[in-house]
């Protein structure tokens, strides 16, 4: 059974960093592409970052590019999402994602294993 377990988010001030890690088991990690998406409060699921199976070729929603950058290590099977400049409009509930593909994607539903979340705020 595959299991994500998000890590590292907190309470932050406008303009500071925070970086999440997902902790991966249960499958070939390193065969996947993985994501990141947030959900804020009575909003939808938004895809925020995405990484292929090998770590060569990302991609990222508009609102966090240039702020926001994810990694992967296969060795380690974890991702990562380094959060810099953050805003109060960054504030959500954030989630990391496995893929049934092998390149970057931004659809939800080519998404098949999911975390739990973890809780990133941002103070203005």
């Amino acid at each position: 059974q595959v299991q994500l377990v998000e890590s590292g988010g907190g309470l932050v001030q406008a303009g500071g960093s925070l970086r999440l890690s997902c902790a991966a088991s249960g499958r070939t990690f390193g065969s996947y592409a993985m994501g990141w998406f947030r959900q804020a409060p009575g909003k939808e699921r938004e895809f925020i970052a995405t990484i292929n199976w090998s770590g060569s070729s990302t991609d990222y929603a508009d609102s966090v590019k240039g702020r926001f950058t994810i990694s992967r290590d296969n060795a380690k099977n974890t991702v990562a999402l380094q959060m810099n400049s953050l805003k109060p409009e960054d504030t959500a509930v954030y989630y990391c994602a496995g893929s049934r593909t092998t390149h970057v994607t931004g659809r939800a539903d080519e998404y098949n294993h999911w975390g739990q979340g973890t809780q990133v705020t941002v103070s203005s």
